[in-house]
């Protein structure tokens, strides 16, 4: 794991590394932006200074303020995303779990969109040398590619990605530059007033504003791999993608300009690749269908780290998360994997053409942007910043989004519908899990372990009842160590009497800081009952069969405790004992305390919980010793049942 002390380092290396893994998405924006914005508009000049004037101050005051600036200060002990922001400021509020899962289901709904539009507005250039090619199989073909080689990890191709996005960027620039040069004049549209003349006078200006957005789109990515890189590299790298994007935007007003008064068909003039040279145009399409297929990796890897952060904190089903390098940060989720190449092709095969998908693109990110103004807010107030800087803030950003989103929901009917379709299912099952383990939780009984204390250790030691294992070891959900689930009481003592030399509990809290890995041990009962605490952190992979292995060899070595065999024949051999997992799986059982509502969450959580990794598999155990009991969830009360003797 890198020192985040030396990811807060400003080198040469990490400036690299930020360009490679940040900028993909917002750096591929200059494909289709102005596109969008244009659209089938006659071009004036109005409208072309007043394009580049909302870009710049959208890329300023959205981008470079909002997140360069204000919200990459909300590091998680150097980590970064809506998840880590939430575990920063979750104490503040219960409600702000909210938005939370709302930006997150947000931002996975955007990985759906992203690589289709990006790797099509880079194909789409090749019809400028052949007007009837058809680039759907070529794009459908590019993105199965990118998700079949998943698998085996991106470490490798991942250290081409800086130098490759360095290119990028820097032919960005030259080629803004070049025309800039043919119309110096252009510069005057970074003043504000032709943002607002345009916004105040286009009968299209909510179109125009929704197209705006797609410029910052990126801007979720500074901020979620803040962990990668360090905020410095970040703040620092940022300069120059900024500049970079300036200049060509500025570039493409030029020719856009040169055009003044005509109704240009974008399809086949995309102001983006007029303005290479006609020689330069392969290795410019080549070199942007590269930065989109990294702009795609990026927005997978991080869809693969918001969803095991999910996972960890109980916000989405148990699912199988694999670990492919020993990079940091390097995970491959394959359910999630597919699901976003299933919906990938869907979109490509639905719109078929970029400016088509442009319709159903910025919506959700508009609103996992609002989800993370309100997360941000709460963390500037628990920082203890005065209150009318808190309010400021969030008034000017409320409006900012708000103007924004209402811009991207004219989009609605021709393709945001899908986006938000999309955010609607993953925040169903992100709700509905949540809400079940809270009910599941409220049905659960805890009773004072001191109690049975006694009757344990007489247990352990009584020869006439069977051993079930030398060392049994129980899941505990009980936060304290003065209490235990009654349904383990019962499972040792009744159901089936589980005889043991030691009894463990193991208990994993899931804690705000990202990456701490920490364990408590108490010994309830010398040598009879021993409960051992796992703290761990959000980012951290849950191998309870690893961790707790590694627990009970420190307390061996350091003679806490004896796990040799203590039958006779295996003792004087020095035969460590075996041990025993047992989990006990709640079960919903027929009750009459449910609302209608909880019912029908309890019920999909019940289908979730099917199609979803067992427990015993979520937390990393050796299944050869794990013992599955099931339990019902809750038992109808004995008084409230009837009945009669006959004779």
């Amino acid at each position: 794991m890198s020192n985040h002390k030396d990811l807060q380092k400003l080198t040469a290396a990490g400036l690299l590394i930020s360009l490679g893994i940040i900028y993909g998405d917002i750096g591929t924006s200059p494909l289709y932006v102005f596109k969008a914005i244009v659209g089938s508009q006659r071009i004036n000049e109005t409208l072309i200074l007043g394009g580049v004037s909302c870009i710049f101050w959208t890329l300023t005051l959205q981008t470079t303020l909002k997140y360069v600036v204000i919200t990459l200060r909300a590091d998680n002990k150097g980590e970064g995303g809506i998840f880590s922001l939430f575990s920063l400021v979750r104490r503040r509020a219960k409600w702000l779990i909210i938005p939370a899962v709302i930006g997150g289901c947000a931002l996975l709904a955007d990985g759906i969109i992203t690589p289709p539009i990006s790797v099509s507005a880079a194909i789409e250039g090749l019809q400028a040398y052949y007007p009837h090619l058809h680039t759907v199989p070529i794009v459908i073909g590019i993105l199965l590619g990118l998700f079949v080689i998943q698998k085996f990890g991106t470490s490798l191709v991942g250290k081409a990605f800086g130098p490759m996005m360095f290119i990028w960027f820097t032919m960005m620039a030259v080629l803004g530059i070049v025309f800039i040069a043919q119309m110096p004049s252009v510069i005057r549209a970074l003043n504000p007033y032709y943002a607002y003349l345009i916004l105040s006078t286009n009968p299209n200006a909510f179109i125009i504003l929704g197209a705006v957005f797609l410029c910052t789109t990126g801007a979720e990515a500074l901020y979620s791999d803040l962990g990668h890189c360090g905020r410095k590299n970040i703040q620092t790298s940022w300069i120059y993608v900024k500049s970079s994007l300036i200049l060509n935007y500025l570039g493409q007003a030029v020719w856009l300009l040169q055009h003044n008064g005509k109704v240009l068909d974008l399809n086949l003039h995309n102001p983006f690749y007029e303005i290479m040279p006609q020689w330069f145009l392969l290795y410019g399409i080549g070199i942007a269908t590269v930065a989109t297929i990294i702009a795609s990796q990026a927005l997978i890897t991080g869809s693969f780290t918001l969803i095991a952060e999910a996972v960890r904190l109980n916000l989405w089903p148990k699912v199988r998360i694999n670990y492919p390098t020993m990079q940091k940060g390097q995970l491959y989720v394959p359910s999630v994997n597919w699901l976003l190449c299933a919906g990938c092709v869907g979109v490509v095969l639905l719109f078929k053409h970029s400016d088509n998908m442009e319709a159903a693109y910025g919506l959700s990110i508009t609103v996992a942007m609002l989800m993370t103004t309100i997360l941000v807010s709460n963390f500037l107030r628990r920082k203890k910043l005065p209150r009318y800087i808190v309010s400021v803030f969030l008034a000017v950003y409320l409006f900012i989004e708000g103007a924004f989103l209402a811009g991207n929901l004219v989009k609605f009917i021709h393709g945001g519908w899908f986006t938000l379709s999309v955010g609607f299912v993953l925040f169903t099952i992100m709700w509905s899990w949540h809400t079940a383990r809270r009910i599941r939780n409220r049905y659960v009984k805890f009773i004072n372990i001191e109690d049975y204390y006694g009757i344990l250790k007489e247990l352990s030691d009584d020869e006439t009842v069977p051993k079930y294992a030398s060392q049994l070891v129980y899941l505990t959900s009980a936060n304290f160590d003065s209490e235990i689930e009654a349904k383990i009481i019962y499972s040792i003592l009744q159901k089936q009497p589980k005889r043991a030399d030691v009894y463990w509990l193991v208990h994993v809290d899931v804690v705000d800081e990202p990456y701490k890995k920490e364990y408590e041990v108490q010994f309830l009962v010398p040598n009879k009952l021993i409960r051992v605490d796992f703290k761990l952190g959000f980012r951290v992979e849950q191998q309870i069969n690893v961790l707790f292995r590694r627990v009970v060899e420190d307390l061996v070595k350091k003679g806490e405790v004896d796990i040799t065999s203590r039958y006779k024949s295996l003792n004087k051999h020095k035969i460590v004992g075996d041990f025993r997992f047992v989990v006990i799986e709640k079960v919903l059982s027929r009750s009459h305390n449910l609302s209608i509502l909880e019912r029908f969450i309890m019920g999909f959580y019940v289908y979730l919980k099917k199609v979803s990794l067992s427990e015993e598999r979520g937390f990393g155990l050796d299944l050869s010793f794990v013992t599955v009991e099931k339990v019902p969830l809750m038992l109808s009360s004995p008084d409230m049942v009837e009945i009669h003797r006959a004779n």
